[in-house]
């Protein structure tokens, strides 16, 4: 039996995010095993979900979308037990969430839905923020752990109640973004300096640490991915999909949710989601050249 410290620990998904959090893991004296669909050359890298099961007495999930969650967590239930406890940090529906928790707890394992939010460079310097839902006395057993990456864990309710936040933030982070692309856009079409957009936005009540990460990004054209395009679309269809379940309507997010599969589309999707900027840029260079 496993003890209740949580000094094994697996990291289950070896991206972005992923593969920092691993490594920080590692800073922290922790024991860590590791796996990702694509063999990668890290410390303790098993050959599947069910040998990070019999090493470690938490795991923690990064990988992409509701059907790996529960590929993994199928993988894992020969070797789940009561001393498990299941970190789903993937942004994926609701209703997958509770259906992993269901399987995990049905071993007797610990489950909590705990999606962040931060990226690339959060994730770096153990500065993301956990959405956390789940029983209370499992989220204070997971906190210490918690704790070595994050800068903050915000306990919101039961299993699924943190993954709904996740979804609904993330649709005002792509609009946002959408929104921005447009402004740079006028404001470059006026023949004003993007540079100074970013400069009034500085002294402006609708600016905010998003605005700041991504317009300098935008304005040196440097989409290399903090948060992809891909996976900013696919949190876009989940919010849509909540919306639809309660015939709410997002005309907000459904116009972005085009624009970035138009983005998609035209090979953008492993980019930032910063992007979007680019469509923008396109029409501008191709009347320069008319």
């Amino acid at each position: 039996m496993f003890s209740g410290k949580l000094e094994k620990v697996g990291v289950i998904g070896l991206g972005i995010v992923g593969s920092r959090v691993a490594e920080n893991l590692r800073q922290a004296q922790k024991h860590v095993y590791v796996w990702s669909r694509t063999p990668k050359p890290e410390p303790n890298f098993m050959g599947s979900p069910a040998e990070i099961a019999a090493n470690a007495e938490a795991v923690q999930l990064f990988v992409t979308n509701g059907e790996a969650v529960l590929q993994a967590i199928e993988a894992m239930e020969p070797n789940l037990h009561r001393g498990h406890l299941i970190l789903n940090h993937a942004t994926i529906d609701p209703a997958t969430t509770r259906k992993a928790a269901r399987i995990v707890q049905a071993h007797g394992a610990s489950f909590l839905d705990c999606p962040f939010t931060g990226s690339k460079m959060a994730a770096e310097k153990g500065q993301l923020v956990y959405y956390v839902g789940g029983d209370a006395q499992v989220v204070d057993r997971a906190r210490p752990l918690l704790a070595l990456t994050s800068k903050h864990i915000l306990h919101v309710g039961d299993i699924g109640d943190a993954t709904v936040l996740k979804i609904t933030t993330n649709m005002i982070s792509g609009a946002t973004v959408q929104i921005l692309s447009e402004a740079l856009a006028v404001t470059t079409a006026q023949g004003v300096d993007g540079r100074k957009l970013l400069e009034a936005l500085g002294h402006n009540a609708c600016c905010s640490d998003l605005i700041r990460m991504k317009l300098p990004a935008m304005l040196e054209e440097n989409y290399e991915p903090h948060f992809s395009l891909k996976n900013m679309f696919k949190d876009a269809q989940l919010a849509l999909a909540l919306a639809n379940a309660t015939k709410t309507e997002t005309p907000a997010l459904s116009t972005t949710a085009s624009l970035m599969f138009k983005a998609i589309q035209q090979g953008h999707g492993d980019e930032d989601y910063s992007v979007l900027a680019s469509n923008y840029r396109k029409t501008e260079q191709a009347e320069h050249a008319g």
